[in-house]
């Protein structure tokens, strides 16, 4: 991307001295000076590119709204300079007046309308207040993580997820590709991934659609924050070193991990809960169980019990990036059993 921008500006500049060589050929007084003119017109090139590298944080809705809190100014300024005010000052004046009063007025429209939102416009443009309930306001970039999880359908069935489902094509590539290999594991998970977008496809709540990304990009890594920032869209992924550097870069994450281990139950220590021991932990006394909601649960001094349903007690519980995982001991009656 960087690489056709430099082109295009080079392109620029080069039309530019061109032009401004050939205008200083015709023109009286300049036709012996022609290099003059070509070296004002890459005075201009370059002024134009250095406006266009300042206005690279400007969005093109900042620039609309912009646009419009200018053009609103300009008429009030018009109403104020046509109420008669001035018609009795001189030629001279009033031209300064009017500069001023457009000046004036065209600032406070433009600075009102780049910090106003879409609701207080649309106490004026009523048309706005509906373009803002459109499902299409609110885009998710869903990354191959996310969709072999498959809890995003969930999400979206209960209506916490609404609006415009973007697809990278290379995502859908990874899942043919997965869909296709050799390995019954990987074969499962990509066939998975595209019946689960044929799902959310067929949900009247959403839209979806598949963007053909950016194939000059390093990484699929780059490839989802560029989609995320081009749509200011959420990036919908269970991928936590992904999530991680999109903060860094102020995008937006929904991490399906994260937000279910929001939603999980609490434990607090010396509650007490029925628990399915079902194989050794990492020291050997230990034995692991895993609670309703999938956090892993070790049992200290309780390998003698897997396989069997026991009271545990629990003691701590940690949150790592995996998830949450939870410490106990046995209940007193168990614990006395074993001795």
């Amino acid at each position: 991307m960087e690489q056709t921008l430099l082109l295009f500006r080079t392109l620029f500049l080069t039309g530019c001295g061109v032009a401004g060589w050939y205008i200083a050929r015709i023109v009286e007084g300049w036709s012996e000076q022609p290099w003059l003119g070509a070296f004002l017109g890459l005075a201009l090139g370059l002024g134009v590119i250095l406006a266009d590298r300042l206005m690279k944080g400007i969005s093109l809705r900042a620039f609309s709204s912009a646009t419009f809190g200018l053009i609103l100014g300009c008429v009030l300024a018009t109403l104020v300079l046509a109420s008669g005010l001035f018609k009795h000052v001189s030629e001279d004046m009033e031209w300064v007046i009017r500069l001023v009063i457009y000046l004036v007025f065209g600032y406070l429209g433009t600075m009102l309308a780049l910090r106003s939102n879409r609701d207080e416009f649309s106490l004026i443009i009523p048309y706005v207040r509906l373009m803002r309930s459109r499902p299409a306001d609110f885009t998710w970039i869903l990354d191959t993580s996310a969709i072999i999880d498959g809890r995003i359908a969930d999400l979206c069935k209960s209506g916490y997820v609404e609006g415009t489902l973007v697809v990278p094509r290379f995502v859908l590539k990874e899942l043919q590709d997965l869909g296709e290999s050799p390995d019954s594991a990987r074969r499962q998970k990509g066939r998975r991934g595209l019946d689960l977008l044929n799902e959310l496809r067929a949900l009247p709540n959403l839209e979806m659609s598949v963007h053909e990304s950016d194939e000059n990009a390093a990484s699929n890594e780059a490839r989802y924050l560029h989609l995320a920032s081009l749509y200011q869209a959420r990036l919908v992924t269970t991928n936590y070193n992904l999530g991680r550097i999109a903060e860094i870069q102020k995008v937006r994450v929904l991490n399906v991990h994260q937000l279910a281990g929001a939603l999980r139950i609490p434990l607090i220590a010396g509650e007490r809960l029925m628990l399915r021991l079902i194989r050794e932990g990492k020291d050997p006394h230990q034995g692991v169980g895993f609670l309703a909601d999938g956090t892993m649960l070790v049992v200290n001094h309780a390998r003698e019990m897997i396989g069997r349903e026991i009271e545990v007690v629990i003691t701590s519980s940690i949150m790592t990036s995996a998830g949450r995982m939870a410490f106990g001991e046995l209940a007193s009656s168990h614990a006395e059993n074993l001795r």
